[in-house]
């Protein structure tokens, strides 16, 4: 991967995870495990929930990973560990999604930045 391909994309969003009732086909993501469903969702959106996370902001690192990559966000996650940043993981067909609390957001883009990421504001 060239450098030039690193590039971590901060939408401008502020973005709740919810435990609900039901599939939100205007979410971010909808995950579905048994009788569990969770949802990310813009945080200025409604939703129906059982319980419900807010103040976090969604970091879609802006390339395509090989399906058969390994230890890409092993080695995220333990940067941003190192840091004490929680994260909550999305991982889509080509490409990963990580969310952090919105006070954890300037730490973990200087944690990206050093670690070889550039970061974009949109």
């Amino acid at each position: 991967m060239k450098e030039s391909e690193k590039v971590v994309k901060v939408w401008r969003e502020r973005f709740s995870i919810l435990k609900s009732t039901k599939i939100d086909p205007d979410a971010f993501a909808n995950i579905r495990y048994g009788d569990e469903i969770t949802i990310v969702i813009e945080e200025s959106r409604e939703g129906d929930f059982i319980e419900i996370q807010r103040g976090y902001r969604l970091l879609s690192f802006d390339m395509v990973l090989p399906f058969g990559t390994v230890g890409f966000i092993a080695r995220i996650s333990k940067a941003l560990a190192d840091e004490g940043i929680s994260i909550f993981v999305i991982s889509s067909y080509t490409t990963d999604h990580i969310l952090v609390r919105d006070e954890d957001l300037a730490k973990a883009v200087r944690k990206l930045e050093e670690i070889g990421f550039i970061v974009v504001m949109e």
